[in-house]
């Protein structure tokens, strides 16, 4: 699959024909991030139309610095937008307040990142039972056997981060993202980490999860292998998307 060869001229609308309906469970409208240099804003973002519905697999793919990240991170709640919109299940991230995007992350959005960032002190259970205490509803026993069964991981509960492989590390990450039934798991980079066999049996469980559990995901990557295991491929350049087509 190649990459567009001519990159559109960003505008202030810069809508892509056809690309919204009504059921996409996010959306970003005519989306700007810009970072201050000095005296100087720089674009990472420019004007980004994007959509995704329930149960997609979708990568996110290009060189560093294309805004990849910037973007995970706008729709993700963890930076804010500066001009234009991001809705996430109807709810329209940039116009709430610090506490509202919060609230909304730990009940609409997981996130696994390159980093495991797991708890060093608490065994794979405890990292992963203690996001259903945070999102406040306790400790639900049901949901925990299958998502860690799926996951593989119901040999390894007590065992600590030390003492397991970083496959192993990354797959209670993911465990810990969508234990709490989020609308979208959010993923940067979550083989770039790992080596070969590692990053084929993470890839391979996000397509299970998606598949058996119609988990949304959506995957920041510069790899087109980790990519190929995705419904559909978004490509992007200097802060703008050039085209998204399926993976078939």
């Amino acid at each position: 699959m190649a990459i567009a060869a001519t990159i559109r001229q960003p505008t202030e609308e810069c809508i892509l024909p056809g690309l919204f309906s009504v059921e996409a469970i996010l959306k970003t409208e005519n989306l700007w991030k810009l970072y201050r240099a000095g005296k100087v804003d720089v674009p990472a973002l420019r004007g980004i139309n994007f959509e995704v519905l329930p149960g997609e697999a979708v990568a996110v793919m290009g060189p560093s610095g294309c805004g990849k990240s910037s973007l995970l991170y706008v729709i993700g709640g963890l930076a804010q937008a500066s001009r234009g919109r991001v809705l996430v299940d109807g709810n329209d991230l940039t116009a709430m307040s610090d506490a509202e995007r919060t609230k909304l992350r730990r009940h609409k959005i997981g996130f696994v990142f390159q980093r495991f960032n797991l708890l060093p002190t608490l065994t794979a259970q405890g990292n992963i039972a203690i996001a259903q205490y945070i999102h406040g509803d306790g400790f639900d026993p049901h949901r925990f056997d299958v998502v860690t069964k799926m996951l593989g991981l119901d040999g390894r509960l007590h065992h600590k981060p030390s003492e397991l492989s970083g496959g192993e590390q990354q797959r209670v990450a993911i465990a810990r993202a969508i234990i709490n039934e989020p609308k979208i798991l959010l993923a940067d980079e979550p083989t770039g980490n790992l080596d070969t066999k590692n990053s084929e049996i993470v890839l391979a469980m996000l397509r299970q999860l998606n598949k058996d559990l119609g988990q949304t995901v959506v995957m920041i990557t510069h790899n087109p292998e980790a990519a190929s295991y995705f419904d559909r491929i978004v490509h992007m350049r200097d802060g703008v998307i050039v085209d998204g087509v399926s993976a078939d």
